[in-house]
């Protein structure tokens, strides 16, 4: 099977500026998340950090508070 061709295979990384879009935060302060351990999980490919929009999410919703 081909991952290229199977869209539910292929992660959605992000940019450090397109998640501080979709969570409304300032990017400074998902570097200081990052610093802390505090954030949603990233990756650094290199020296470029990415994040998969599906940890994201998962993520996001963990921090709900009833």
């Amino acid at each position: 099977m081909d991952i290229s061709t199977t869209s539910s295979f292929a992660p959605a990384f992000k940019t450090q500026a397109e998640i501080a879009q979709i969570l409304q935060v300032p990017e400074r302060t998902l570097e200081d998340w990052r610093l802390t351990h505090h954030g949603p999980p990233y990756l650094k490919l290199g020296r470029h950090v990415r994040y998969d929009l599906v940890d994201v999410v998962a993520w996001a919703r963990e921090q709900r508070h009833a």
